[in-house]
Parts: C-alpha cells; structure tokens; sequence
C-alpha cells in the first residue's frame, strides 16, 4: 500500500473539507503554506539610533537565519515610546508583524485615554531585557549629585531644565515623584529619541536629563557624568554612584521589555518566533550589545511574559493613583 507524504495528506483533507463548504478558501490557503514564507516586521516604537533601537536590530538579523527569513525593523518614535500598540491592534494576527513593548505601554492607558489596551490587544512572545535609568548631567556641569540639583532648583525656581525620553515615561515619573516630594519645580524637556535627548545634555541645551543605560558609552566617554541610578545596588560598571535608595528614596525603578503581536496569534506562529528570538536573545554577539548599555537577557517565555504583563499594569496603576497622575473621566 502506497502512503501519501504528510504534506499531501494535509492538502486532501482541507481540499475535502473546502469542498463540504467548513473551511473558508482564504483561511484553507493560508493554513497550507509554512511559517514565515516572507518578511517580519519588527516595529521599535523609539527613533533610530538609539541603544533599544540598535539592540533590537541586531536581534532582528540574528533571529532571521532562525526564521529562514528576513526580520526587517521599522520605527515609530513619540508618545513615550507607545506608537507601536496602534500597529500591533490594527495589523493581523498572522505573526509578520511584530513590536517592542516598552513599560510605557503599560502606564499610558492610566494617565490618559488611548484606543488600545496593552493586555487585551496583544500576544506577547517573549521578554528581551531589563533597563535601568540614572540621572546625567554633561562631564563640565557644576551640577555633581542629585542634592545639587534640589539645590538649585529651590535657588532658582523654574529654571532648572531636564530632558526625558517622554512625557508618562518611567524617568518623567520619578523625576515628579523625586522634586514633588521636596516641594520642588523643574522645566521638563522630552526628547524622542535617547541619542538626541543625550547629545542635548552634553551640549548644554539642557542642564541634566534622565534615561536608560543607552548612556553607558557617553559615561564611559567621559561626555556625561554619571550621577544616580534607579537600582537596587551599585552598578559593578559604575561603583562610584550612589542608587535612589541611598539617598533616602525607596525607588527602584526597572523597566523590563519584550516582544509582542497582535491579539489571536495562533498557537503555532506563536511557537515559531518565541524559539527564533530566544535562540538570538542567547547568541554571544546579542549579549555582548546588551553589554555595552549595562543590560543583561532577562528571559521569559509566554506564559510567564504574559503574567509579567498583567501584573506589571496593575502595578502601574497603583503607582500613578498613589502620585495623583491617573486620567478621569471617560
């Protein structure tokens, strides 16, 4: 007796099944052909240039070969880093088109009406990494610690000037939550883009600004000077500065980041780019860029992103509730 190969059996049964009229010609093509059979598109919701954007590109060529074919990236800056939720909620849940999702994502809904929602609206495939932020200031600034930066602000009320990666971003939020708690003021500079907000600091244009460790070559540099970060603990890289906590402010501020589509992806696609990206995540050239921003792999399959997910917007709610941020009304 003579067997057909799977793919052939395959075919026949959903040619018998489009001709009994229960399976849709469309979705009867589309079941039949593998997975990727053309490009995925990676959308970066920050600017080009940058170290999440620059990060991301390179896992995007390491999981192309993994895929079998390309991972193409766009971006769509602004909105503090939430432009890509739009595209993940409109595209087709077909698995070629992909995003970042960033911790904003996870507060904007609280602080201010949007069309999409950061749980009902995606399929989240895998956490990437974990940022961590600090404040600079440039390498000639007479500013040297945070307590300068109080000081000056209350000698000269409205004139101090800080740039942040966007308004509702985890650095705007403890930057409100830190001079809020002195009674303070300062003139809040969003930026775009991480290298634009930094070549800002270091020119003068601002006098301090806060963002991820993108910094780390500019500090290594010797172009910004380095002065708090949000950790638990000194940095191995950077001994010398001083965390939140030492200062007197319980504030531990991480903001983890992953990959996503949209709602409904099927099981199988779903299957398919967890296991390209978290090959590339782990491939040594991948982790050494990782390095240059002071970031390590900080894995999570599915399941246990998509718990993070929900526990991380219940907690963002809480935490702009508490600070008096959260939007009202409908």
């Amino acid at each position: 007796m003579r067997c057909s190969p799977p793919g052939r059996r395959r075919w026949l049964r959903q040619a018998a099944a489009l001709a009994l009229g229960a399976l849709p010609l469309g979705r009867a093509i589309a079941s039949s052909q593998p997975f990727p059979s053309r490009p995925v598109t990676l959308w970066v919701p920050w600017p080009a240039g940058g170290a999440t954007d620059i990060s991301l590109r390179v896992l995007a060529d390491l999981a192309s070969p993994w895929l079998g074919q390309p991972v193409t990236t766009e971006n769509r800056g602004g909105a503090g880093g939430t432009l890509a939720m739009p595209v993940l909620q409109q595209a087709r849940p077909d698995g070629y088109t992909i995003a970042q999702m960033p911790q904003p994502v996870f507060r904007a809904p609280h602080t201010q009406k949007v069309l999409w929602d950061p749980i009902r609206d995606v399929t989240p495939i895998i956490q990437v990494s974990s940022l961590t932020f600090g404040v600079l200031v440039a390498a000639g600034s007479p500013l040297r610690s945070l307590d300068d930066l109080f000081a000056f602000a209350r000698a000269r009320p409205g004139e101090l000037t800080i740039a942040t990666n966007g308004i509702g971003t985890t650095p705007h939020v403890v930057l409100e939550e830190l001079f809020t708690a002195r009674g303070l003021r300062y003139i809040h500079v969003p930026y775009k883009g991480t290298s634009e907000q930094l070549n800002a600091i270091a020119s003068g244009q601002v006098m301090a600004g806060v963002n991820s460790t993108g910094f780390g070559p500019a500090v290594d540099a010797g172009t910004l000077r380095l002065l708090v970060i949000f950790t638990a603990e000194r940095s191995k890289r950077w001994p010398q500065v001083p965390v939140l906590r030492e200062l007197g402010f319980d504030i531990v501020a991480k903001s983890p980041y992953g990959l996503a589509g949209p709602r409904g992806l099927p099981p199988r696609v779903l299957s398919v780019l967890h296991d390209a990206f978290k090959k590339a995540m782990f491939d040594q050239r991948f982790k050494d860029e990782l390095a240059k921003y002071d970031q390590e792999v900080d894995y999570l399959g599915p399941e246990d992103y998509a718990q993070s997910c929900r526990e991380i917007f219940a907690q963002e709610r809480a935490i702009v509730e508490k600070m008096g941020l959260a939007r009202t009304g409908t």
